[in-house]
């Protein structure tokens, strides 16, 4: 497959990114999308990105939820997100804690963000050219799965973002105090500022 029929891509965060943060967020009655994030991924579906979800869910390696749980907010989501002409094309969870696990969920995986494994793996599921893609989300992790699957990272002020902001520099990720600001930006670097 050629660069020309790769899909660019934007990889989203969810906890603190599309949603705010509450710890170990798992039931639908708890989640709440930080304003403007439905509008936002409804522009990038407009462009014509695809929207992927990784997430690190840590709270299943934990024994706080179950994985049939997070599929189960997600479908929520997607659900709360089709009255604003927005939807996710792919979630994708890691699980893992490599050291908090219990079972088979305390591993040291590469899914985990900051490891590039889940959007190396939406990128040969979907058909990404991750050159031309982008990762958003509220900590340094997010920026380095971005920057390792060789994605440009967006680091939004929302959720843990202030704190995490001071621990990276402008060569690390471009800093945005929103999804909304960070769609903003991405669309006006693609020359397609909707």
């Amino acid at each position: 497959m050629n660069d020309q029929t790769l899909r660019r891509a934007v990889f989203l965060d969810r906890d603190g990114t599309i949603n705010v943060e509450k710890d170990y967020l798992f039931r639908p009655e708890d989640f709440e999308f930080i304003p403007g994030a439905p509008e936002a991924i409804a522009r990038l579906k407009q462009a014509g990105f695809l929207v992927i979800v990784v997430t690190n869910q840590s709270g299943v390696a934990r024994g706080y939820f179950s994985v049939d749980e997070v599929r189960a907010l997600h479908d929520f989501l997607q659900k709360e997100l089709a009255p604003f002409g927005a939807a996710v094309d792919a979630f994708y969870l890691c699980p893992h804690h490599p050291e908090q696990g219990v079972g088979s969920y305390k591993s040291d995986c590469d899914c985990r963000k900051g490891r590039p494994g889940m959007l190396l793996r939406a990128a040969a599921e979907h058909a990404i050219d991750l050159r031309r893609s982008f990762m958003v989300g509220d900590k340094v992790a997010d920026v380095e799965a971005g920057r390792r699957a060789g994605c440009r990272s967006l680091l939004v002020l929302t959720g843990y973002g202030e704190t995490e902001a001071t621990k990276i520099g402008p060569e690390d990720a471009v800093v945005v105090a929103d999804l909304a600001q960070a769609v903003d930006y991405i669309l006006h670097l693609e020359g397609m500022n909707l």
